[in-house]
């Protein structure tokens, strides 16, 4: 079910930032908390109204952080990522955590977590509202008209919705960096019947459609240091 998303410049990853300490337990992470505080309108890498942005630029000390994570990702270095990684990181809802484990799950054989990793770094950073930050930017957005569960980001500009599920087919309208909601995600079939915030139906290509609750990055300082606190997908 994932969306394949065209990379956007390894700046958006070096951005300075800077802030004051937050626990990792007073992190939003769950679905219910994409609904939050508006920030003020920070510059769009893309057009859309969900297009990846970055406002962690007045974070306090994260620069040389997310410069270290960019090259973690890209050279797929386990080490290098483990060491970022608070000990007590939260991996999924059923009691995953700690150091160890993310190891072992950056060295699995399908390479899945990297491949997760290298997308996300990709969709801009949110200097959340208890200090840290959170990629994606979106994912600590106010989102209405959808359905946490079954919402998801059309990952691209002037993305097509199709009047049926065949790429020769008419176009009924176009979206950018928007927000829809499906029934039921069928990830072997390149399309998705989808409804649009305005009352539309139409399918859209499943490679360019992200879950709202999919894999998010949460990290934050603590004692001058920052460190991943939370590395998680779904609710």
């Amino acid at each position: 079910m994932k969306a394949l998303i065209a990379a956007l410049p390894l700046v958006l990853l070096l951005t300075a930032c800077e802030r004051e300490e937050a626990p990792a337990d007073d992190v939003a992470e769950s679905a219910e908390e994409l609904v939050g505080a508006k920030e003020p309108e920070p510059p769009k890498l893309a057009q859309g109204p969900y297009a990846p942005r970055d406002t962690c630029g007045d974070l306090e000390g994260a620069a040389e952080f997310r410069s270290s994570l960019a090259a973690a990702v890209a050279e797929r270095d386990a080490g290098a990522l483990v060491a970022l990684a608070a000990e007590d990181i939260k991996l999924d809802f059923g009691g995953g955590t700690g150091r160890a484990e993310l190891k072992k799950r950056l060295i699995a054989e399908d390479r899945q977590l990297w491949r997760e990793l290298g997308e996300l770094l990709t969709l801009g950073c949110s200097a959340n509202k208890q200090g840290g930050l959170t990629i994606p930017w979106y994912f600590d957005q106010s989102i209405s008209g959808v359905d946490p569960f079954m919402g998801m980001i059309v990952t691209g500009e002037s993305v097509p919705v199709m009047s049926s599920p065949d790429e020769d087919a008419e176009t009924l309208a176009t979206l950018s960096w928007d927000v829809v909601e499906i029934d039921a995600m069928k990830p072997d079939d390149p399309f998705q019947k989808v409804k649009t915030t305005d009352g539309k139906e139409g399918y859209v290509a499943t490679d360019k459609l992200r879950s709202l609750i999919d894999y998010r990055l949460l990290a934050t300082s603590r004692n001058g240091t920052w460190r991943i606190v939370s590395l998680v997908a779904g609710d």
